[in-house]
């Protein structure tokens, strides 16, 4: 039998509070469970005392005994120093625009960039009579 130490979600409909428990892998999410461990309230802020309490020793035994943390729960246990802190997953790709608003940002970085030119072309343009006039009146 395969052992997890899972979330089961209570609460109402946009308000959820959650049971830390142990499982049976194959149960459901919210049915049978062998053993009731703590509780988080994701609904209070961060630092409150009352956010997120377990029994760590009966964490400890059943972690001995083979169950296996979910990743949510695993966060939260190395939060609390009971395991070692699971390396956090990142998917830089994920958030990555998409092909068609990548095409739209360098059509815009290029009109930019001509825009930018044609800018720098004309005060240059501007400029050169100025220049002329400075350099006569400085061989003068």
């Amino acid at each position: 039998m395969a052992l997890k130490i899972r979330l089961a979600r209570h609460g109402t409909k946009k308000r959820p509070f959650y049971r830390i428990v142990v499982a049976d892998s194959r149960a459901p999410r919210d049915g049978r469970f062998i053993e009731k461990l703590g509780f988080f309230n994701p609904l209070l802020p961060k630092d409150h005392a009352e956010r997120l309490k377990f029994d760590a020793d009966r964490v400890r035994h059943w972690l001995g005994s083979g169950a296996q943390p979910t990743d949510r729960v695993a966060r939260m246990l190395g939060a609390a120093e009971i395991i070692p802190m699971p390396a956090q997953g990142n998917n830089p790709q994920k958030a990555k625009p998409k092909a068609k608003a990548q095409e739209r940002a360098a059509a815009k970085a290029e009109a930019a960039a001509a825009a930018a030119e044609a800018e720098a072309q004309a005060a240059d343009e501007a400029n050169a009579p100025a220049a002329e006039e400075q350099e006569a009146a400085s061989e003068a």
